[in-house]
């Protein structure tokens, strides 16, 4: 009988140590969570009658993000379709946006990520990302 009492004790403390969440397990490695709310710090927003706008904020855990975004006319080179009929080079209006965010990883170091986002898409820079081999 106290054999399987003595199993049963063993088998529940076990699973306690197991199930504990992650951040109490890593709490002793020297990782360091706050769940303190960020507030903002510093915010600037101007939105033009032409759709373009320049914005900005920064929070008080160091996170910033800046977009600056204005409209330029782009021109579509000539295409053809599947039936060999040729579309016609045209005009458009491109909304192009720049900018760039930076936040603190979790070792406090800065890190930076710039972009534009036009008629090829999201282009994103920093020294973070990986490079593709060439």
């Amino acid at each position: 009988m106290y054999k399987f009492i003595f199993i049963a004790y063993s088998a529940m403390l076990l699973s306690y140590v197991l199930a504990r969440p992650q951040d109490q397990r890593a709490a002793g490695a020297g990782v360091t969570t706050t769940t303190t709310a960020a507030t903002i710090v510093k915010q600037d927003n101007v939105n033009n009658a032409d759709g373009s706008f320049n914005s900005s904020y920064e929070t008080s855990n160091e996170y910033a993000w800046r977009t600056l975004a204005t409209s330029r006319r782009s021109s579509s080179p000539k295409t053809e379709t599947s039936d060999g009929q040729v579309i016609d080079e045209h005009e458009e209006l491109v909304l192009v946006q720049t900018g760039s965010y930076s936040y603190s990883d979790p070792e406090g170091n800065i890190i930076t990520l710039r972009y534009v986002a036009d008629e090829n898409g999201f282009q994103p820079e920093g020294d973070h990302l990986p490079v593709a081999p060439q």
